[in-house]
């Protein structure tokens, strides 16, 4: 029987318009290269710290720069849309994104009905044929994409994205923690076993804009991730962007 295989690239979190650059535009060739039969990204590809509550009664909450990152953002989609061609695109809701709608909710709630400012609407998600996640969905079969804010945060590479699949009892691919690695956990007996994993796909961020680290460093990896399913059976793998390059074997 002729197998049948589906690949999909993960994105990682771009935070525009403190995305790098150079590896955004890496990414892009990569897609036009390997032809995906789908792109995904987990989310966070805007920043939007202006409604942040960080930002909160601070000069950051009246600066007028939303609009420009709302474009930026609009923009960089459509080169990822342009570059794979007319096939599946989804976005995961993440907790960046739903700031926009968190703000509004506690300080704008007359405009909460308002579809032009639902975040789909707002980023012209749906002109550039986008499907937006605002949950966790099973994409493949026995895998989740997910932001990685549903769950605990932990240090480990690979473990926050675990920790969720053991809850969820499916594996599942995710960002949010800027870090590469994949992890799995094995359970079963006399051969008949079943594998959760978890991959985080790290960040596309440039750091020099990462102004709230103060240290100036942090354990990130730019990355991005692959999932290829043949016949209903997911293999993944975790992708670093070494020196604005993407390779893979």
């Amino acid at each position: 029987m002729a197998q049948r295989s589906r690949r999909i690239v993960v994105l990682s979190d771009l935070q525009i318009p403190y995305q790098d650059n150079r590896i955004v535009d890496a990414t892009l060739q990569f897609i036009r290269d390997y032809k995906p039969d789908e792109l995904w990204c987990v989310g966070d590809e805007l920043d939007a710290p202006e409604p942040s509550r960080w930002n909160k009664g601070m000069a950051g909450e009246y600066a007028e720069t939303l609009q420009d990152s709302i474009d930026l953002t609009h923009e960089t989609m459509a080169s990822y849309r342009k570059a794979l061609g007319n096939k599946p695109f989804v976005i995961q809701r993440s907790n960046h994104t739903d700031r926009i709608d968190t703000y509004i909710r506690k300080y704008a709630p007359a405009f909460q009905s308002l579809d032009s400012l639902k975040i789909e609407t707002l980023l012209g998600y749906d002109k550039l044929g986008i499907r937006y996640l605002h949950k966790m969905t099973e994409l493949l079969p026995g895998w989740v994409m997910a932001h990685g804010d549903e769950g605990a945060l932990n240090r480990a590479p690979g473990a926050t994205a675990l920790n969720l699949a053991k809850r969820l009892g499916k594996s599942v691919v995710c960002g949010h923690t800027h870090r590469i690695g994949l992890q799995h956990e094995t359970s079963g007996m006399y051969g008949k076993t079943s594998t959760l994993y978890g991959l985080e796909v790290g960040h596309m961020m440039d750091m020099s804009q990462a102004h709230y680290l103060t240290s100036g460093s942090a354990n990130w990896q730019h990355g991005i991730g692959i999932l290829v399913e043949t016949n209903r059976k997911v293999t993944p793998f975790a992708v670093p962007i070494v020196n604005g390059e993407v390779h893979i074997p």
